[in-house]
């Protein structure tokens, strides 16, 4: 008989749910946890049954990521590329496919409501969730349905502290001289925009600083018309930071272009640690967004049918290069 997630746990001296954590890579667990349930799953050979987790998780074959946003333009962003690459990479090891559907902020009660009547569908994984969203899940949807994001009752989150990675941003922006900070954010209809935003206004009065602040959509361009609103606006400005690296390096781009330097004029940084965050010139200062590690601890959770926290936040780092 093939080992099952019981017997790992109880070979490792945990519960069920904490073997669950630790094989899924979410949730709490020590160093010497992980290592016993990791220890214990590869001496006992144990794989997850497939067909038992298309059981346990309604007879679907497919798990879906479900996109919120205003247009079709929000799947092109890499960010979606990377959360539904991680979820194909659980569901894999379960014998469940991972789907992509875009969900319109207009009409997302009927795509949810198609969804909970697909009986290909064993859960879903919603990304970039609003309220809106949340208080529209159909009640059979409960329980096999997660977020990247904003959570609700029924329904755990996970997502990275950006609060936490902005508030150590503008510390170490201060720390390096700079006292007229300006934030490009993301999208207002973003609950995940409000963290940052606050964070900053936060260490901004905190210090005595000015609060300036202009609205960004997380893209190249839109970092670029933020960049020329700043100057336009705050010509003094010494920093920048964007809530990601595509509108710092579309920062970047505008201050090259008038001859100002960086970091020596206006100081830049950014969120995500994209790829390419080190092969700029100047390489960007950043905070890591491990986005494979929360999408997969999310698609295990679903598959899993394991209880959860509320929510799961996961740590950003501060990536120092030469751009801040």
């Amino acid at each position: 008989m093939a080992p099952t997630l019981e017997d790992v746990a109880r070979a490792a001296g945990v519960s069920r749910s904490t073997a669950s954590r630790v094989l899924g890579g979410y949730g709490p667990a020590s160093p010497d946890t992980r290592e016993r349930v990791r220890a214990a799953a590869t001496r006992l050979g144990y794989a997850p049954d497939p067909a038992a987790r298309a059981l346990v998780t309604g007879k679907g074959y497919r798990l879906v990521v479900a996109v919120v946003g205003l247009d079709p333009a929000v799947l092109d962003d890499p960010y979606v590329d990377r959360v539904v690459r991680a979820t194909a990479e659980v569901g894999a090891r379960y014998g469940i496919g991972a789907s992509l559907q875009w969900l319109p902020m207009d009409s997302a009660p009927t795509v949810l409501h198609r969804l909970a009547g697909d009986r290909s569908v064993c859960g879903a994984v919603l990304v970039n969730t609003t309220e809106a969203v949340l208080r529209a899940l159909p009640r059979s949807l409960i329980g096999r349905v997660v977020s990247i994001g904003i959570g609700w009752p029924g329904v755990p989150s996970f997502d990275v502290d950006n609060g936490g990675a902005t508030s150590a941003m503008i510390q170490h922006l201060y720390a390096s001289g700079r006292r007229r900070i300006a934030m490009v954010t993301g999208p207002a209809w973003m609950p995940c925009t409000q963290r940052p935003i606050d964070a900053y206004q936060a260490a901004m009065v905190a210090a005595g600083l000015p609060v300036r602040l202009v609205p960004g959509d997380f893209t190249a361009a839109g970092g670029r018309a933020a960049m020329l609103d700043v100057l336009d606006r705050w010509p003094d400005t010494d920093a920048v930071f964007a809530t990601s690296d595509a509108m710092a390096l579309g920062a970047i781009a505008v201050l090259r272009s008038r001859g100002i330097e960086v970091p020596g004029d206006i100081a830049v940084a950014g969120f995500d640690d994209i790829p390419f965050a080190s092969y700029g010139v100047p390489a960007l200062t950043t905070a890591t967004h491990p986005v494979e590690r929360i999408a997969a601890a999310a698609a295990t959770a679903v598959l899993e049918q394991t209880w959860m926290p509320p929510v799961t936040a996961y740590p950003s780092e501060l990536v120092y290069r030469e751009s801040a």
